[in-house]
């Protein structure tokens, strides 16, 4: 009931001064983060403080995806209330241009935690996460801005994962692992863990193709697939 409520609140009205959350992206990853947010934002949507929609960097056309309202960017940013906003673009460098872009327009990000993601005990997460259904970080863990954790991925004890880093559906990413920023993890790759003191390390800019079996530390900017992994790129 409380959902099939929220998913029948008004289109936002640009004219209010309601806190805006602002969904940057309608393609197919927005969409699948779309119902995490509306069951994350049901409150506000219900009592009309706030109100969600899809951000876009066309113009605006009164289009509708998903029963939400796409809005031009600038319409966003120009919004009279508050602009809250949360990227769900996968290309890294996409996101932090475009985060760049609405801090400077003085709005904020949010996070978006899926009813059934779970987070243990004693983890640090940045702002402007996404952790999608079935997604899990155990214990220990420091996460970076702008965390994107697809279906099914979990990130376990002791990790440190830096800023802009994507994880694809099924990641694990084991223990004492630390990646740095603009990391991407593609679908069903699998990070042995580090040790306490000796972490495994997956460079900046590094891309670890889908389904690969990562043994060894990827130097930044290469691009590794396999089982076990090896350098398809060079850095």
């Amino acid at each position: 009931m409380f959902l099939n409520e929220a998913r029948k609140s008004r289109q936002p009205d640009m004219a209010a001064p309601v806190t805006l959350y602002g969904i940057i992206g309608a393609g197919g990853f927005g969409r699948c983060v779309l119902p995490a947010a509306r069951r994350q934002l049901g409150p506000q949507i219900l009592d009309g403080s706030g109100a969600l929609t899809f951000v876009s960097e066309a113009e605006d056309s009164g289009e509708t995806k998903n029963g939400t309202r796409v809005i031009a960017l600038d319409t966003f940013l120009n919004h009279p209330g508050e602009r809250r906003f949360a990227v769900a673009i996968a290309d890294s460098a996409v996101r932090a241009r475009l985060v760049a872009v609405c801090e400077r327009a003085g709005a904020t990000p949010f996070s978006i935690i899926a009813p059934s993601a779970v987070t243990l005990d004693s983890n640090i997460i940045a702002e402007g996460a996404i952790l999608c259904d079935f997604t899990m970080i155990t214990c220990n863990a420091r996460i970076g801005r702008h965390f994107h954790a697809n279906i099914y991925s979990y990130v376990e004890h002791d990790c440190d994962i830096g800023d802009f880093v994507t994880f694809a559906p099924g990641v694990k990413c084991n223990g004492n692992v630390r990646i740095h920023d603009h990391a991407y993890i593609g679908a069903g790759a699998v990070i042995r863990p580090g040790k306490t003191g000796k972490p495994r390390i997956i460079g900046e800019h590094a891309v670890i193709g889908m389904g690969a079996v990562v043994v060894h530390d990827v130097p930044a900017g290469a691009t590794v697939a396999g089982n076990p992994a090896r350098i398809l790129t060079p850095a």
